[in-house]
């Protein structure tokens, strides 16, 4: 049917509205098997809407490329996290940038990430491909607040891969003595500290300062500018890690616990910790300068303190991320239901209490 003054026309069944609207020509599905009359109503609404911009025709959303998008992303990053978890941001952005730097954001659909992700997958990187699932989420939500973007989140609707269960390695007493026995300091005062405290060594321990540990009243403070959940929390301190403390003190003359000696903290203690584990034939077994933490809350978890206290100093800021450490090894159970034995054996041999049960006895089989 040609086209009248309304611009409404029909082609087969179905009605369509040609219009311009601000000075481009725009065409619309109007609707099927309805009267004209009906299709003018609805292209009256129509009309209205797009010259409202609020269908998102005749209006131009915001976009932004992937790569622009990414640097203002990271710009972000810089002024307002961690150097260490910048670091990790440019990893992650590093792989989405394989996969999307050529398209803007409007251009990155679900199904784009799913493709990503199991590129990712495939390549055994599960849960790298989780976490750049993740920080991509973040960038798109950081655009659209920022007022750079004007579309939907992408990554919303993209699960995450399921990840292995891996066993949180801590240390058994043994292996923290052949540790210690081979590590130079600081590093040996650090992992006392790290099992004592249970501190993260990175961003908590070498950021530390000598206002933040008060040995006369036996308390640690870690910044909220250090925490990971960005609160400050006081963690007592027991003998061992108030006896490395007082050691670090009387070897260094710098404002910062763990330095150098000109002065200056230490960014990383990862090498040293790896060389002592080999020396200490730890290598290839899982432990980490992260086991160290692990081993305060499995350690605390053994000696029968509530989670809610362990998740109050460690400063986890969910107790379901404590609940992972509310494991025991198997000699401490094994010790917990020999105890159960000792005492009905204690019982049992009791002079007085063992004539009874040998006259009960008698009498139950002269029954």
């Amino acid at each position: 049917m040609a086209r009248k003054g309304d611009g409404l026309y029909l082609r087969g069944k179905v009605w369509y509205l040609d219009c311009r609207i601000g000075g481009k020509r725009l065409i619309t599905k109007i609707g099927k098997g309805i009267t004209r009359t009906v299709a003018g109503e609805i292209s009256n609404v129509k009309r209205t809407a797009m010259l409202k911009g609020e269908v998102g025709i005749g209006k131009k959303r915001k976009d932004l490329p992937f790569e622009k998008a990414k640097d203002a992303f990271l710009d972000w990053a810089i002024t307002n996290k961690r150097p260490r978890t910048v670091r990790v941001y440019r990893q992650q952005l590093g792989r989405l940038t394989a996969s999307f730097s050529t398209k803007t954001l409007a251009q990155i659909s679900s199904f784009d990430i799913e493709r990503h992700k199991r590129g990712r997958a495939e390549a055994g990187a599960r849960i790298q491909a989780n976490r750049e699932v993740a920080v991509l989420k973040n960038l798109f939500n950081k655009a659209k607040a920022w007022g750079l973007y004007e579309g939907e989140n992408p990554a919303l609707g993209v699960k995450f891969l399921e990840e292995p269960k891996r066993r949180l390695r801590y240390l058994e007493p043994s292996e923290e003595a052949r540790l210690l026995a081979v590590a130079p300091e600081p590093l040996r005062s650090l992992i006392i500290i790290g099992t004592n405290t249970g501190i993260r060594i990175g961003a908590e321990a070498l950021t530390l300062t000598w206002p933040d540990v008060d040995l006369t009243r036996g308390l640690l403070t870690v910044q909220a500018a250090y925490s990971k959940n960005g609160e400050t929390r006081n963690v007592p301190l027991n003998s061992r890690a108030k006896e490395a403390f007082r050691y670090l003190r009387s070897i260094r003359r710098s404002d910062y616990v763990f330095s150098k000696p000109n002065g200056l903290p230490y960014k990383s203690m990862e090498k040293p910790f790896l060389t002592a584990c080999k020396d200490a034939g730890l290598s290839g077994t899982g432990v980490s300068l992260h086991t160290l933490r692990h081993t305060f809350a499995s350690s605390l978890v053994m000696a029968g303190v509530d989670l809610v206290t362990v998740q109050q100093y460690g400063g986890w800021s969910d107790l379901s991320l404590v609940q992972r450490y509310a494991h025991l090894s198997a000699s401490h159970k094994a010790r917990a239901i020999e105890t159960i034995a000792e005492r009905f054996h204690d019982a049992f041999h009791d002079s007085a209490i063992s004539g009874q049960v040998v006259q009960l006895a008698e009498r139950q089989i002269s029954m």
